[in-house]
Order: structure tokens, then C-alpha cells, then sequence
């Protein structure tokens, strides 16, 4: 069986339903995308579209909390090792064959967990914009890396991760905030990166000293979307999907960091990479970006088949440089004969 168009399906399991769509024959290789915050399959479009057409089996999935999948109301729901078991649950309904995982942002978390301690799942793991820590993805962490040139500690003690501490210390207020106005706060938060902003200090180190991520106002400013990054009817379904549900569950993945630390001390090999990984930066990623600090370091240390690139771009990678991001992973598929 060949899907020559995206189709939407729905896993139910007796924990958990993950909603994905999938496209591309059945029988071809599995690659796996993962979204991170606050995005949903749909960001992976033109991805899934170019290799679905080389005869890859292209599967993204609404993560927990997302979408048309589950939204459990306690936060220590979404947990990693839930969402790891979520995708553990979807990578065997689709055959359980060792995939390609592909994540960007809280996915690329998500895909380096699964491959730490469920190796067998995986021929190789692409990790766009977020790189991979052995220790995970979590403040204690994140602040020990901050680059203090630009923030320095008596300033800025969470550097560019205050919004991170700002879920943590103010969750109901950072809610309120988003979802005042959730189409608002989505075009707001879909921006292409701006070269001129690396080295600088990032709107998202001063949350917590304007009382806000959209200070004294509570709420977004009007904000037209950037139609060159998603489609405009994807857009629009992103929209009605967060009017739905809104983006407490979203949120809720920030709030599991002593749970996340223990799972990750969990992992085989001290969470040592032995398979294949690409990890895609985002040049102009004033949060995220590996280039001139040493936000990589753990990543290098931890993988022992790593290959770095680069894209022009900000954060939002595979809505911003959506042929540049294939060009980069068929790249990388041919040069490690995973293709």
C-alpha cells in the first residue's frame, strides 16, 4: 500500500491515542518526525511530502498533550519517559523496524531519549535546533552552559532559559498569558531568525523581569502570521488545534525536570550515542544555537558518530528552511548509507 497524500490515522491504545499522518509506501523505510513546542504533525509538511516521494514511510504524530492525541490534565503526565513510551508504542504498531527518528525542538529531546535507552529502535537520529544531552533537556542542565558573556549571572542567573524557570515558578500566570489571545500568541511566536540578534541578549531571558512573555499587556500583541513559514490552512488548523486545547498541556512538558533527570540516569552507557546522529543548527537560534558557546559540548562528549551542519535560519528550521532541512538529511542519509 502507497499514500501518495498526507493521511490522517489514529492509535488507540489502553494508555494512550496518538493521532499521525503518514505518507509514503507502506513497505519503504520508516522515518519518524517528531514536533516540539507548540507545534503539531502538520510542521513537518514539505518534509514528509520529499521523502515520501524517494519511498521513505513518513509517520508524524500529534506528540502528548497536542492535537488530536491525548491531553492528560496532571502535568507529571508528560513526563519523558511517558512521551518515549507513546512513540514506543507507535514505532511498534507501524512494525517496530529500526527508523529514522527526526526531532526539532522538545521532539529532538524526545528522539534522544528513545535512543538512548531503546537503541534497537533506530538506524540513526536527526536532532534539529535542540542538541542532545545525556543528562537531558533541564534546567540544572541548560544554566551550567549559559554563554555569561552576554548573560552575565548577577543579571541574568537563567541566561536565556528564564522563560524555562518562569513555567516553574509562575505556570497559571504563563498559561493566562498564551492563551489570551492563541492565534496572536502562535504568529507571534512563528518568526524567522534575525542575524543581527545572535550575541545579543534574547526577549526570552527577561520573562520573568516584565512579570511575562508579553510583559504588563497579559496577552500577545497582534501579530499578522509569516505565510512563507507555514502554509496558510496548516496554519490555520495549528490555530484551531490550540483554540481546542489551549496550551497548558504544551506547557506542561517544562515541569517534569527532577523526573526527566532520573529517567535520563537511567540510560544505558551513561547515555552515550553509538548510532548515527545528525544534529541541524540554526545559525540566527538566538536560544538554541551550538556556534561560539558551549551549549554543543555534552553532545560532542556523547555521540560517537555525530555530524553538525548548519541552516540559515532561526528556531523554526523545518517551516523556515524547509528544502535546505531535506537537502541536509538526504545529505547526511547518503554519507552514513542509511538511505
Amino acid at each position: 500500500m502507497s499514500t501518495s497524500k498526507l493521511t490522517s490515522r489514529v492509535l488507540k491504545t489502553p494508555r494512550h491515542t496518538t493521532h499521525y499522518v503518514e505518507m509514503g509506501p507502506a513497505d519503504g523505510p520508516l522515518m519518524l518526525f517528531l514536533h516540539g513546542w507548540p507545534e503539531l504533525s502538520l510542521i513537518w509538511r514539505a518534509q514528509i511530502e520529499a521523502f515520501a516521494a524517494q519511498g521513505w514511510h513518513c509517520v508524524a504524530p500529534d506528540m502528548r498533550g497536542y492535537g488530536s492525541s491525548s491531553a492528560p490534565a496532571p502535568t507529571h503526565a508528560y513526563t519523558l519517559e511517558n512521551i518515549v513510551a507513546d512513540m514506543a508504542e507507535l514505532h511498534d504498531h507501524l512494525g517496530g523496524r529500526p527508523a529514522i527518528w527526526v526531532g526539532h525542538d522538545w521532539g529532538s529531546v524526545v528522539a534522544g531519549e528513545l535512543v538512548a535507552h531503546e537503541p534497537q529502535r533506530s538506524r540513526g537520529v536527526v536532532l534539529i535546533s535542540v542538541p542532545y544531552f545525556p543528562t537531558t533537556n533541564a534546567l540544572p542542565t541548560l544554566v551550567p552552559l549559559v554563554d555569561r558573556s552576554i548573560y552575565p549571572a548577577d543579571t541574568y542567573p537563567d541566561g536565556q532559559w528564564d522563560y524555562y524557570r518562569y513555567y516553574n515558578t509562575h505556570f497559571e500566570s504563563a498559561i493566562a498569558d498564551l492563551d489570551a489571545d492563541k492565534a496572536a500568541s502562535l504568529a507571534s511566536i512563528y518568526r524567522r531568525g534575525d542575524p543581527a540578534s545572535i550575541g545579543r541578549v534574547a526577549a526570552n531571558a527577561e520573562v520573568t523581569r516584565k512579570g511575562g512573555r508579553f510583559g504588563q499587556a497579559h496577552r500577545a500583541p497582534l501579530t499578522q502570521p509569516d505565510l512563507a513559514l507555514w502554509p496558510q490552512a496548516d496554519f490555520a488548523h495549528l490555530v484551531r488545534s490550540f483554540e481546542a486545547h489551549g496550551f497548558r498541556a504544551p506547557c506542561a512538558w517544562y515541569l517534569n525536570d527532577a523526573a526527566n533527570i532520573e529517567y535520563a540516569q537511567r540510560a544505558p552507557n551513561g547515555g552515550h550515542l553509538s548510532l548515527p546522529v545528525l544534529f541541524v543548527n540554526g545559525d540566527y537560534d538566538q536560544m538554541n544555537t551550538i556556534k561560539g558557546n558551549r551549549l554543543g559540548d555534552p553532545m560532542r562528549a556523547a555521540c560517537a558518530d555525530l555530524t553538525v551542519t548548519s541552516l540559515p535560519g532561526g528556531h523554526w528550521l523545518p517551516v523556515e528552511c524547509k528544502m535546505e532541512l531535506v537537502e541536509a538529511i538526504s545529505n547526511w542519509l547518503r554519507s552514513r548509507r542509511l538511505g
